[in-house]
């Protein structure tokens, strides 16, 4: 029983760190003032595949998992649900949150939206039942070439921003917010929601 408990705590914690992941990244792609790279990348490829935002999230989620299997990396049921949730709720967020009209708005939206990115993502890493595709990627790259995780995380990160950039994706100064504080507030989200606190779960976030 005290099993089936933890499980159900995990699977709720994992659907709203998920859900909030994508309600955070809605409000970036409103603020219009910048995206993390990876948004960046999303943004300007789904108009050239014929997706909406959040559709390209999951799409290039489901592409980025077929990575790992050469990488001999193992999804969990949290990286699964990651490919299907955050994009979907992206695309409802989108629909529901207008453009606004003033930089204080949009500035606003930029902040609320990264406080609650690490926030969300502190959640869903917490909960302990896979990480994200991408970061996946990461870890499965830094097992294969022994690489530490600062430079393989950087090298994917500079790279497919530079690919969002030349695609149109947006880079600006939340870009810049983004990847200086992101970071820290992950770290100071995920002790406090991180269920298992034996085993603990440094996974840097991404989804």
């Amino acid at each position: 029983m005290f099993a089936h408990d933890r499980l159900r705590t995990r699977l709720f914690q994992l659907f709203w760190g998920l859900s909030l992941y994508g309600i955070s990244m809605a409000m970036m792609v409103r603020a219009d003032l910048g995206l993390d790279p990876w948004d960046v990348l999303h943004q300007g490829l789904a108009p050239r595949i014929g997706l909406s935002f959040g559709l390209t999230v999951n799409l290039l989620g489901l592409v980025v998992l077929a990575l790992w299997w050469p990488l001999r990396q193992r999804p969990g049921l949290g990286t699964v649900l990651n490919i299907l949730v955050i994009g979907t709720v992206t695309d409802v967020a989108l629909a529901l949150i207008p453009s606004p009209d003033s930089y204080a708005t949009r500035f606003a939206l930029l902040g609320f939206g990264i406080l609650l990115n690490g926030l969300a993502g502190g959640a869903y890493i917490g909960a302990g039942l896979g990480p994200g595709p991408r970061d996946g990627l990461m870890t499965g790259l830094c097992q294969r070439t022994g690489l530490p995780v600062k430079l393989v995380r950087t090298a994917i990160e500079l790279a497919v921003l530079a690919v969002g950039w030349v695609l149109g994706g947006t880079v600006g100064l939340g870009t810049v917010l983004y990847a200086v504080s992101i970071g820290w507030v992950v770290h100071h989200a995920l002790p406090f929601f991180t269920i298992d606190k034996a085993r603990g779960h440094n996974t840097p976030v991404r989804s």
